[in-house]
């Protein structure tokens, strides 16, 4: 636990003004963690006006006061905050007078300590205690706190998430109670808590605390349809089990925002695709369905428009049929365009979640990773002659010749040529070669030409043979 020396100066610059001044916070509950902070809030008991006297050349556009001093330290008042009649915000905002007043509006415990320069802590709320019990607890009444602002109900579950903590008895109760509340807080408020849930090592369990709470019938309740959606034979699991375990599995993997989120929405068309029952049942065109459906949940949560539409592609192209003896190049450059070659390798992944989130013990089988070396096959440039750096036109230009099979096997040499050294391929040097080789006869050219197309070959296979022992496929 060290406070840096910076932000140690600033505190005791507030101070030598005849002031006071704490860290305050989440800075505060991850020092006593021992974890770095990732950034520092200051409170003190001096006003914006005051705050800006110590700190010139800084200024504060904000109801709350806080002035931002080097960049990224935020100071801000002591404050106390009256009734919040639109259950997000405060209805009137007052500087207050001591910490101690500051401390007791905050939302949870472990966020409701202060620091000061010399590393005293002072804790009203016994925010140590359940910091070391990895226990999350509303401060005071968690049914008051929760109608303060809504958004602190999420943020609970996003905390419980990101620490590995548990959220206390009391204060969970009061997230059910008061889940409806949470309709009226901004898209853009839940968006941003949600993608930190689904960023964090327990993403899964947060989708499930978010259900058990009731808070996912008013943020997803898409994928609450499939909560007790018994699959068919080629599945151990509901549809909303089998989401979750994909999502797992991908925050597992540490894949990234737009696969997890793809992994948790894969299968969300399946409930209202579903036809028959048992080990029989089908979800036949659940992919189509289950895009339209999460174009619509990434829109109404206000994603930005090239998220939503990657996320979007993942769904919709999760399903697609590859099998080594039957799939051909072709089929699979036409699956490329449709997806983009940009995310081909999300969709791979999403395939993977897909798998253990079945209950399939093996993530990536042998026609998937033969599915992964045919992209990669496909992706790269073929080696051929339009790689070099001068064409047939050149050459008929350079020789005032026609068009024929002299000029090919010319072409084909020169490929030779930058085959045994890549240097070779500038436009000066293939125009000098290029007038030696006008002089030969064709036949002395086709002979040459062979050997020429026998290197290319000979390094295609050598390439290809690379590329099949990198995916382990024969």
């Amino acid at each position: 636990m060290k406070i840096p020396s910076k932000i140690k100066s600033i505190l005791k610059k507030i101070e030598s003004n005849n002031f006071s001044a704490f860290l305050v916070g989440g800075c505060v509950r991850d020092l006593l963690r021992g974890v770095k902070p990732k950034d520092y809030d200051i409170t003190t008991n001096a006003t914006p006006e005051e705050i800006i006297k110590i700190f010139p050349d800084n200024f504060y556009e904000n109801n709350f006061g806080t002035v931002t001093v080097n960049g990224s330290v935020e100071i801000t008042p002591y404050r106390t905050e009256s009734k919040y009649t639109d259950k997000r915000h405060p209805d009137k905002i007052e500087w207050a007078k001591t910490i101690e007043e500051d401390l007791s509006r905050r939302d949870f415990t472990i966020n409701a300590m202060a620091m000061d320069n010399k590393l005293k802590v002072v804790d009203l709320f016994n925010g140590q205690k359940d910091l070391e019990n990895k226990i999350i607890r509303a401060v005071g009444n968690p049914n008051d706190r929760f109608s303060e602002d809504a958004l602190r109900m999420i943020r609970a579950v996003r905390l419980a998430c990101v620490l590995n903590f548990k959220i206390e008895d009391k204060t969970s109760k009061a997230i059910s109670n008061n889940s409806k509340l949470i309709k009226i807080v901004s898209s853009e408020r839940i968006r941003d808590e949600f993608l930190k849930i689904i960023m964090s090592d327990n993403a899964h369990d947060g989708i499930e605390i978010l259900r058990t709470s009731g808070l996912l019938q008013y943020i997803i309740p898409e994928i609450e349809e499939g909560y007790g959606i018994e699959q068919n034979k080629h599945h151990t699991y509901d549809c909303y089990k089998h989401s979750i375990l994909a999502l797992k599995y991908a925050t597992e993997q540490k894949f990234n925002i737009h696969v997890r989120i793809a992994s948790l929405l894969h299968d969300v068309g399946k409930p209202r695709s579903k036809r028959g029952s048992g080990n029989n049942a089908t979800f036949y065109g659940h992919e189509v369905i289950g895009a339209k459906m999460t174009e619509k949940i990434l829109s109404r949560l206000k994603f930005k428009l090239v998220d939503k539409e990657r996320i979007t592609k993942l769904v919709r192209y999760h399903l697609f049929y590859y099998n080594v003896d039957e799939v051909t190049e072709s089929s699979v450059r036409r699956l490329v365009r449709k997806v983009g070659p940009e995310i081909m390798s999300d969709l791979l992944e999403v395939r993977m979640a897909d798998r253990i989130g079945s209950g399939v013990p093996k993530a990536e089988p042998y026609k998937l990773r033969h599915l992964k070396y045919i992209i990669e096959k496909i992706s790269k440039d073929p080696i051929s002659v339009k790689m070099l750096k001068i064409n047939g036109g050149d050459i008929m230009k350079m020789l005032d010749s026609k068009p024929g099979p002299k000029i090919g096997f010319i072409l084909d040499i020169l490929l030779g040529q930058v085959i045994d050294d890549p240097k070779n391929n500038t436009a000066p040097f293939l125009k000098k070669e290029a007038k030696k080789l006008g002089s030969l006869t064709e036949k002395e050219l086709k002979t040459l030409s062979i050997k020429s197309q026998k290197k290319r070959d000979s390094l295609v296979m050598k390439e290809d043979n690379m590329t099949k022992k990198k995916y382990w496929v024969t």
